[in-house]
């Protein structure tokens, strides 16, 4: 007789509940960083939702602590699902294996093992107390919420973002440098969105002499957003003139020298900056893209032809097909008549 199969420990209702989780951590964008956004499940012995919480705020209780207060004593004997590897350290807040074992929890599926040197090890721990333990579930799906921490804790540096708008022959202002609005009132409100979700905005000086941007995240009604990302300007030459509005008093702003992209995100990271929206001209585009640090891609196509003008990328380190920059496209969607795609770069091996 043929030896059984082996069997997937993770289940179609393990991927049900961390499913939610996965949504449930997207309530954490914006507020979070420098921390993750993180969901949590607790699903009782019988198979109920009984807590559910995500991390709110940086400084505040933890995904996990908030999904076990509201389940009470019904946890115990339950299994929780979370997004990240449960923290095993004590900061502002205290460890979550610590709040997980109190409450006496049987089992957690996580999705995501914590790369921190610190933070990791709460998988462990919990096994050598006696919770059943599984890791790795949706771990793609959660990667991708979790996309901008895990860049910055991984690689040291901050998640980039490019954002731009573009007509439909690739121009991004029309031969006599006029641009607005190339996209879309319904695309430009998403772009604002995009801004609360990121700690910093970055231009350079050629886009701040050219366009005289706010870089601020508004209603669509104009209004200031209680929380305003950094602004940060690179501006090698001192080219930026004091009455710039980017230099107003209404939100934070850095103006930086940096010789290269790297040095700028290096700076950034320093600085506590997890993730960056590049809404730069063409060149400063170019040159992150040519230095490979783009993370991501969000280009708001109008259906429009402009046959002259400024492109929307300058140079990228690009001498011929074969050497394109290729999209992992996961996203195409048409907003308020323009087309929005959004992808990730597909990283080029590195020669043997």
């Amino acid at each position: 007789m043929a030896p059984p199969l082996p069997v997937d420990p993770a289940g179609p209702v393990d991927e049900r509940f961390l499913r939610r989780a996965v949504g449930l951590a997207q309530h954490g964008f914006g507020t979070t960083s420098p921390n993750p956004v993180v969901g949590c499940v607790v699903v009782a012995s019988d198979g109920v939702v009984v807590g559910e919480g995500w991390h709110e705020r940086a400084g505040g209780p933890h995904a996990e602590v908030n999904a076990l207060a509201g389940a009470g004593e019904r946890a115990r004997g339950g299994t929780a699902y979370v997004t990240l590897e449960p923290c095993n350290h004590r900061g502002r807040t205290g460890p979550c294996v610590e709040a997980l074992l109190d409450a006496g929890i049987r089992r957690v599926v996580y999705a995501v093992a914590d790369p921190g040197a610190v933070q990791g090890g709460g998988a462990a721990r919990l096994r050598a107390a006696g919770v059943e333990v599984l890791g790795g579930v949706l771990a793609g799906e959660a990667e991708r919420v979790n996309e901008a921490w895990l860049t910055s804790a991984r690689q040291g540096r901050p998640h980039v973002l490019w954002k731009f708008a573009a007509t439909l022959d690739g121009r991004s202002a029309a031969a006599d440098g006029t641009s607005r609005w190339i996209s879309s009132e319904a695309s430009r409100a998403q772009v604002h969105d995009l801004r609360r979700r990121v700690d910093a905005v970055v231009a350079g000086s050629g886009t701040v002499l050219a366009d005289d941007p706010h870089l601020t995240a508004r209603s669509a009604e104009g209004v200031l957003d209680e929380r305003q990302p950094l602004r940060v300007v690179l501006d090698r030459r001192g080219r930026v003139p004091a009455t710039a509005r980017v230099l107003d008093d209404v939100a934070p702003t850095h103006v930086s020298s940096a010789a290269s992209p790297a040095d700028l995100l290096r700076e950034l990271h320093s600085r506590g900056v997890v993730s960056v929206l590049l809404e730069g001209g063409p060149t400063l585009a170019g040159a992150f893209l040519a230095a490979g640090l783009v993370d991501r891609v969000v280009a708001y196509v109008a259906p429009a032809l402009l046959g002259e003008g400024r492109a929307a990328l300058g140079s990228a380190g690009v001498g011929t097909i074969a050497d394109a920059v290729r999209l992992d496209v996961d996203e195409v969607e048409v907003v308020g008549g323009d087309v929005r795609v959004s992808g990730r770069p597909v990283r080029r091996p590195a020669p043997a």
